[in-house]
């Protein structure tokens, strides 16, 4: 069976396409892109007039929970959520319990995700065992189980003698390494972003050295060790000017900010509570400018969420007991579309960091629409209005600081290998 996408705007920043045209599919491939295309007897034809078709869209840093907090989320539930949002592939954190620190872990999540997943999801492994930061974990045996990268996320690797390690290991192996880059000896015990909002609120602060001085430790152990390294939920406008000026020497580095960064600024605490609570925290409003510099000069290379389930009883408490963390699956795509309609950034950019950009930090082999290519296809209304309401959510928990929020832009269609996983209505 094939499928005719016929008549909508296709941006492809791939090949440098941005025009009307259809893409026929067959057997989950794209046999063709081009003018006036025809289907054979018995394929679907979707009408997508007025919407942009892009290729399926990839979050390279959600937390599925799976396995052992399946209560927050699970492969079905998040997969669900990232289908309804516009995403094809996922790439999920290792800070799963047991960490995804081992084939058996690996070999879990792969088999769970070809039995029940909605989209393709590619698994994270540990940087350290346990992510303890003391020990390496068998880098061959992670990939050859089937992740894609290694990160610690959730923690640093504090030591720069383990991360020298790490670095040089995966650069043999031509496996990214994802830093969660942040000096535990100066995020402490803080809950909050340091500023004036925390002195105000009379909660302990999280300083943005913190964040600064891992991420010019890690770019220092990148260029030394010439290994490509990639920084994760870029926050600070110091963290931006840090990775700018590496970039400039020829550094191989890339990172990604999320949403939220973007788009909140820690005085959304005072309303949002602890929905606005996540690690890095949110930051001042001059980090936002720099956020959105970075994106549009093109030294933050993905948009991703951090998706981050967490069930009403971790969230609605004490702001300091609160878990770190929000969804974002379901949200990533209009408040990315915001900075479009703000002129931050072209669509074909927004679409670039959403999907080619992270294809190709992760090297998997999507995010893209040419020809041969597999059909990861996904369709948008970026006019479409709609409100965040919990009960709405596909996602398992509803922690997010949008819930009531109207949102603008909508995945209509989410096309997972030729095969419809998600229509909206």
């Amino acid at each position: 069976m094939g499928l005719l996408i016929k008549g909508g705007r296709v941006i492809d920043p791939s090949q440098g396409i941005d025009e009307t045209a259809d893409i026929l599919v067959v057997a989950g491939i794209i046999k063709e892109l081009g003018k006036n295309l025809k289907a054979e007897k018995g394929y679907e034809t979707i009408d997508a007039a007025g919407l942009l078709v892009t290729p399926g869209l990839i979050d390279m840093h959600v937390h599925l929970r799976d396995p052992g907090l399946e209560y927050k989320e699970d492969i079905v539930t998040g997969t669900r959520a990232a289908a309804a949002g516009g995403f094809t592939s996922v790439a999920c954190m290792p800070n799963t319990k047991p960490v995804n620190d081992s084939k058996m872990v690996t070999s879990y999540i792969v088999s769970k995700t070809k039995a029940e997943a909605l989209v393709n999801v590619f698994p994270i492994g540990a940087i350290t065992c346990g992510s303890n930061g003391e020990d390496l974990v068998a880098l061959g045996e992670l990939m050859d189980a089937g992740c894609v990268a290694v990160s610690d996320d959730g923690r640093p690797v504090a030591g720069a003698r383990m991360m020298r390690l790490a670095l040089e290991t995966a650069g043999k192996m031509g496996i990214p390494v994802i830093s969660h880059s942040e000096e535990l000896s100066l995020a402490a015990d803080g809950v909050m972003n340091e500023g004036a909002v925390s002195r105000d609120l009379g909660l302990k602060g999280i300083p943005w050295a913190a964040e600064d001085t891992a991420v010019a430790r890690d770019v220092c152990l990148a260029e030394f060790t010439g290994t490509p390294l990639h920084i994760a939920h870029v926050s600070t406008r110091g963290a931006v000017r840090i990775i700018r000026d590496a970039k400039s020497r020829g550094v191989k580095v890339t990172c990604e900010t999320a949403p939220h960064y973007f788009s909140l600024t820690d005085d959304d605490v005072r309303s949002l509570k602890a929905n606005a609570k996540m690690n890095p925290p949110l930051r001042e409003a001059a980090d936002v400018t720099a956020i959105k510099t970075g994106l549009a000069d093109g030294t933050i290379d993905v948009i991703a969420t951090d998706h981050a389930p967490h069930q009403s009883d971790e969230k609605d408490v004490e702001f300091s007991k609160a878990l770190n963390g929000i969804i974002g699956l379901e949200t990533s795509l209009p408040l990315s579309l915001a900075l479009v309609r703000d002129g931050v950034l072209e669509i074909s950019t927004m679409v670039e960091k959403m999907s080619l950009n992270p294809a190709k930090i992760l090297g998997i082999d999507r995010g893209t629409l040419k020809a041969g290519a597999v059909a990861d296809i996904t369709l948008i209304d970026p006019g479409m209005e709609w409100v965040v309401e919990a009960e709405k959510l596909a996602s398992r928990s509803k922690n997010s600081p949008w819930l009531g929020a109207t949102m603008k832009g909508k995945a209509i269609y989410t096309i997972v290998g030729g095969k419809i996983v998600f229509k909206h209505g």
